[in-house]
């Protein structure tokens, strides 16, 4: 194990990007894995993030998705001080603003502007603490650090930078066009202390002959003073959960299932404040799987399997249900004999009510549900955070392991809870209606263990059905992407920055 601890350097690295989606949670997985191989001890970091996809921590908190990939490419559990701000959005102006783990209070983005300065001590305290306990931290920024309108007051970008003196770089994704005006203009648009943290540029998503690229990296090192550390290959075929928007490619483009030559066809609507989608990329790497997102203003096409996703805002989403006509289409597919599922959110849209008394979600008042099945919700103040594993035996099926985690403010009552079909540790969970074609749970992330996965797709329909490796999928993507940075990147370069120009020797 080295010993970068005694270091005079920041042991330290903050990656920034030109734009939302330029591929700085992927590159942060990346790096972090790269320096773990290297005999690093690291962890990962994000001041500030803006998703509905979340984890679970070791601690029992909240932080956002990709930062539990991070922690999973340190060889880490995943902690609340990896993550300490996470704004959930439930409104086009206002988020549940999660502190540390725990959710605070809502705020629109006025009020929140205004309190980020008392929330920077809490930024700034899990970061030091990280420090304390590792090596090194990979920290990643939000959006972009040109938001000038964003300046006063950031503790995402340059705001958290400036105040914890860590070094940044910069990169462009040039697979979207224009990338040096992406980085040049980006750079323009800085302060000059915040010009001078800037230590490097990388180029993400290439493809091409990188011959024909090298008079611009020339023009762009000359005109900024400032170093193109790496040109990272555009990586076909690669998976690693995304932060929040929805992927809807296939992630596995092969057709029919190989033993049984059959697919199933799997509908998931997409709602307003649907969370939690990575729920999903396990189906989507499945080759027997054909799954389809639907957006506003679509119609649920004919399907084997309806999968209700989860929501932030569970009544808001039942309303747009209703209000593209969802409701009818799914109601036609029951008839039909198709099968649903519900998780978290749309697991409570299928009782009778949902009640939000105290306003938590939004408006106070109730809500019909879909009458699926006998219970009913009521959203409460404290959410409901745990990892959990057990057992999952569904009607004429053999018991199947099962993993996943909660993250839920409703608590949910009634006579379908007597025969529940998964056993946890510390509770039950998990219902089916008496005809055996809908089934609800909390449990995100249950088709990540493969015999859960197995057991619910045989159960919609699907027969001697091969369940890839999720985990091992998922590792696979992580070396995969520090493969490609020790191989495109300047690594020397990022250990000198990181922990001083000494270090590259050890």
């Amino acid at each position: 194990m080295s010993d970068y601890k005694s270091s005079a350097g920041p042991r330290a690295i903050m990656v920034q990007g030109t734009t939302s989606d330029a591929g700085k949670s992927v590159i942060c997985a990346g790096l972090c894995r790269a320096l773990r191989n290297r005999g690093i001890e690291v962890a990962p970091f994000k001041p500030q993030n803006m998703a509905l996809n979340s984890a679970v921590t070791v601690d029992n908190g909240e932080i956002g998705r990709a930062q539990a990939v991070q922690a999973q490419a340190c060889g880490l559990e995943p902690h609340s001080d990896m993550n300490p701000v996470l704004l959930k959005p439930n409104t086009d102006i206002g988020a549940q603003v999660i502190v540390n783990g725990k959710a605070l209070t809502d705020m629109d983005a006025r009020t929140y502007h205004d309190y980020k300065p008392k929330v920077m001590a809490a930024v700034q305290a899990s970061y030091q603490r990280l420090l304390s306990a590792h090596e090194a931290v990979v920290v990643e920024g939000a959006g972009s650090p040109a938001e000038i309108n964003l300046r006063d007051r950031d503790i995402a970008n340059m705001g958290f930078a400036e105040e914890a003196d860590c070094p940044v770089v910069i990169v462009a994704d040039i697979d979207r066009g224009g990338v040096f005006a992406h980085l040049y203009g980006t750079l323009a648009l800085l302060s000059e202390s915040e010009q001078a943290r800037v230590k490097g540029f990388i180029i993400n998503r290439f493809r091409g002959d990188i011959k024909l690229l090298e008079s611009g990296l020339d023009w762009l090192e000359e005109k900024t003073g400032k170093p193109v550390l790496g040109v990272i290959p555009y990586l076909h075929g690669l998976h690693l959960e995304a932060e929040d928007a929805v992927a809807v490619q296939q992630l596995n483009t092969e057709s029919g299932n190989t033993l049984s030559g059959s697919s199933l066809k799997v509908v998931v609507p997409v709602f307003s404040r649907m969370s939690n989608h990575t729920d999903f990329d396990a189906l989507r790497l499945n080759p027997a799987v054909d799954i389809t997102f639907v957006y506003k203003g679509k119609r649920l096409p004919p399907a084997d399997l309806i999968i209700l996703p989860g929501s932030k805002s569970t009544r808001s989403d039942l309303a747009f249900m209703r209000e593209n006509g969802w409701d009818e289409d799914l109601f036609r597919h029951i008839r039909f004999g198709g099968k649903v599922m519900g998780i978290c959110g749309g697991y409570q849209m299928m009782g009778q009510f949902v009640h939000d008394p105290d306003g938590i979600e939004g408006e106070p008042g109730s809500s019909n549900g879909f009458g699926l099945l006998d219970l009913e919700t009521t959203i409460e103040k404290e959410k409901q955070l745990r990892r959990v594993k057990g057992v999952m035996q569904l009607p004429g099926q053999e018991k199947a392991n099962v993993t996943g985690y909660e993250i839920h403010a409703g608590t949910t009552v009634g006579s379908a809870l007597e025969t529940p079909l998964i056993q946890l540790d510390s509770h039950d969970d998990g219902v089916m209606s008496a005809d055996g074609q809908i089934f609800g749970s909390y449990l995100h992330g249950i088709f990540d263990h493969s015999e859960a996965c197995r057991a619910i797709l045989e159960w919609a329909g699907l027969k001697n059905v091969e369940v890839p490796d999720y985990d091992a999928v998922r590792e696979e993507g992580i070396e995969r992407i520090a493969s490609a940075l020790e191989a495109s990147l300047d690594m020397d370069q990022i250990i000198s920055i990181m922990f001083g120009p000494e270090s590259v020797a050890q």
